[in-house]
């Protein structure tokens, strides 16, 4: 299929935006570039829904026309697009004429085919539902969402046979697997259709209750139900009947949806587009709930996250792709900041960041900044990291067809890995001082356009990163002309010759948050006494070593990390002195003043890991700036330096 249209749910203007609506705004505009990029046309629609009691009320507390209030709501859900850098091809709301035409249209024709007739009816009314609930769904007696007892109701009403379609949804669903995904949720409703439980469907309100609404088009002293109403937003946007966006994307159509919305969308919508002529939506792709410490957020806890605060904080393009990589898509998930900043500091400072940072690095170094031209790619490490290259971006494009992001993030950055890997186990900085210049040219070309498939494909989770990247490696990034399947077999697109940034700063290190201790108050009356003397420390006979004894606090104090050499330059003052700078998985290499000079070669410390005081206050030692210490252990033969058994990701902690 060569069209994509992605819906959000428009969202309810009771309230102002929150993470939930973030997050599925975000995913919304993520598969609308990614299918941009698999070269399809895509329609990406979001907006709000403005009608029903919910809405007349909050007008009426804020001493508001309901008109007045949710101009102020909506304005509010429409500019939290861009600043998510989400960008939608329409914002839809249900008060726009062409909307309220559109839902006149649609509640006459099922009128005029005999499926919506006048009736009597008694029922549980939830406000914060806004529908009628039957005896059995409530929950000892409760609304099952608001855990509150809703009013009974009884009055004269207009139904639409929702019932009638029953059986032919069922069979609609157990045909199309994949009509309602993750499985569980379409589970979930064929054994709600199965258990015979669905009745006809409540589709006015009358105006001596509720004026607010749509009228109906056969009955001037009704207004629509709110969700009848909404619904019918996803084909208002593409000019359903006859228009042409209709005809091109509605095949197409994905909707996305939290799984609190659930019914009215698997069942409420399908059976009125049944009753309409239309053919059914081709997917419902429904999320979990993002809460905070396993609790759902709520005002009255206290626990909203404002999705704002955390972009004002670490940046919309950082914020997209934790949520995007923590939730995995259908399940719930919690948000908290310190995941957040785990998450950033392992995958895009220690292992994106630090790919780019080397990279570049080196290629200054050995091409002045220039991307070599390659040999033939005949050693076995090469052809293995194209053939994870291949595979990534395979796993990556089925994962995301199929909204599994976090699996999709992950197959890719098994990716990223592996090429910090491949710069381990070819040693550029040996075969530059070996002068395998052939070689060499062609690790660094096999890094670089890695780095450009890489930059590419993030383009959909981290548009404006993925932009700076591109740019970095010296490419002016164009959606359109770019195909995602076609770069599985394509090699060799980045050009020798071009030119690259000097270095990367677009991930730096984030601090982790800082852990409050208790008050002086709080402590316990041991940590209030004044610490004892430190002691020397004895031997097994008893007698003193002269070593002072350290206590575990001290300790903790010491921050040990290990990060990699990528420049080495001799002290112009000093002899014995080696200007040393060491990616730390930070912004920039931090320069370290070390006395190596007498034990090593800067060619020798080149791309070796090593292990510094990371927390040391930063001196001048003979003019220049030191940030840290160098641990070595010096030996009969000389100096050795302290590093970890094996590679391991710039800026982890000793512990």
């Amino acid at each position: 299929m060569d069209t994509f249209f992605i819906s959000t749910p428009i969202f309810y203007v009771n309230a102002k935006p929150h993470l939930g609506h973030a997050y599925t705004t975000i995913v919304a505009d993520t598969v609308s570039r990614f299918h941009r990029l698999m070269g399809r046309e895509t329609y990406f629609l979001t907006g709000t829904d403005e009608h029903g009691d919910k809405i007349a009320q909050a007008a009426e507390l804020n001493a508001q026309t309901p008109q007045q209030y949710v101009d102020a709501i909506s304005a509010l859900f429409k500019t939290m697009g861009p600043q998510l850098g989400a960008e939608p091809n329409r914002f839809i709301r249900t008060t726009d004429k062409d909307h309220v035409a559109t839902v006149q249209a649609v509640l006459q024709k099922v009128f005029d085919s005999g499926d919506i007739y006048f009736g009597e009816y008694g029922g549980h009314y939830c406000y914060g539902c806004e529908r009628f609930y039957t005896e059995k769904e409530l929950e000892d007696g409760k609304c099952p969402q608001h855990g509150k007892k809703p009013e009974y109701i009884a009055e004269k009403n207009y139904f639409f046979k929702m019932a009638k379609y029953q059986d032919r949804l069922a069979e609609h669903i157990r045909s199309n697997p994949d009509f309602i995904r993750p499985d569980s949720y379409r589970n979930e409703v064929l054994s709600l259709l199965e258990s015979g439980a669905l009745e006809d469907l409540c589709i006015s309100r009358p105006k001596s209750r509720l004026e607010w609404g749509i009228e109906l088009p056969f009955d001037s002293n009704y207004v629509c139900y709110v969700w009848f109403d909404a619904l019918i937003n996803y084909i208002t946007a593409l000019k359903w009947p006859g228009g042409a966006k209709f005809k091109k994307f509605w095949p197409g159509a994905n909707h996305l949806i939290a799984k609190d919305i659930l019914k009215p969308h698997a069942i409420f919508w399908p059976t009125m587009l049944m009753a309409a002529g239309i053919e059914p939506y081709q997917h419902l792709n429904v999320h979990g709930y993002w809460l905070v410490k396993d609790t759902k957020m709520s005002k009255s806890l206290g626990n909203v996250v404002e999705p704002m605060d955390m972009i004002g904080k670490y940046g919309v393009n950082a914020f997209r792709y934790f949520l995007m990589r923590e939730m995995s898509f259908g399940q719930d998930s919690s948000f908290s900041e310190e995941a957040l900043v785990g998450r950033l500091n392992a995958d895009l400072a220690n292992d994106l960041g630090n790919l780019f940072s080397r990279t570049l690095s080196m290629t200054h170094k050995y091409f002045g900044g220039k991307i070599p031209c390659p040999d033939e790619l005949e050693e076995i490490e090469d052809a293995e990291i194209k053939k994870r290259g291949q595979n990534a971006m395979a796993a990556y494009q089925e994962h995301f067809e199929h909204f599994r992001f976090a699996r999709g993030l992950e197959s890719l950055w098994e990716l990223v890995r592996g090429l910090n890997k491949y710069i381990d186990t070819t040693k550029p900085w040996t075969l530059f001082k070996e002068g395998d210049t052939k070689r060499l040219s062609t690790v660094i070309y096999i890094m670089l356009e890695n780095m450009r498939k890489i930059a590419v494909h993030l383009w959909p989770v981290m548009p404006g990163s993925a932009v700076e990247m591109l740019r970095q490696l010296g490419i002016e990034f164009e959606p359109e002309k770019v195909n995602l399947q076609k770069e599985l077999d394509a090699w060799g697109l980045l050009d020798s010759g071009g030119l690259v940034a000097e270095t990367s700063n677009l991930f730096p290190r984030v601090e982790p948050l800082a852990v409050e201790a208790p008050s002086e108050e709080k402590a316990p009356k041991a940590k209030q006494d004044k610490a004892p003397k430190k002691k020397p420390a004895v031997d097994a006979q008893g007698n003193e070593s002269g070593v002072v004894v350290a206590e575990f606090e001290d300790f903790q104090k010491i921050d040990l990390r290990v990060g990699t050499v990528v420049s080495v330059e001799k002290h112009p003052d000093a002899v014995r002195l080696l200007l040393v700078r060491v990616d730390m998985g930070e912004a920039e290499p931090r320069q370290v003043v070390a006395g190596l000079a007498e034990f090593f070669e800067p060619d020798d410390l080149m791309g070796r890991q090593v292990v510094i005081v990371a927390n040391l206050q930063p001196r001048k030692l003979r003019k220049q700036i030191s940030e840290g210490m160098i641990l070595a252990v010096k030996t009969d033969q000389g100096m050795e330096l302290l590093t970890a058994s094996g590679t391991v990701k710039n800026g982890s902690k000793v512990s």
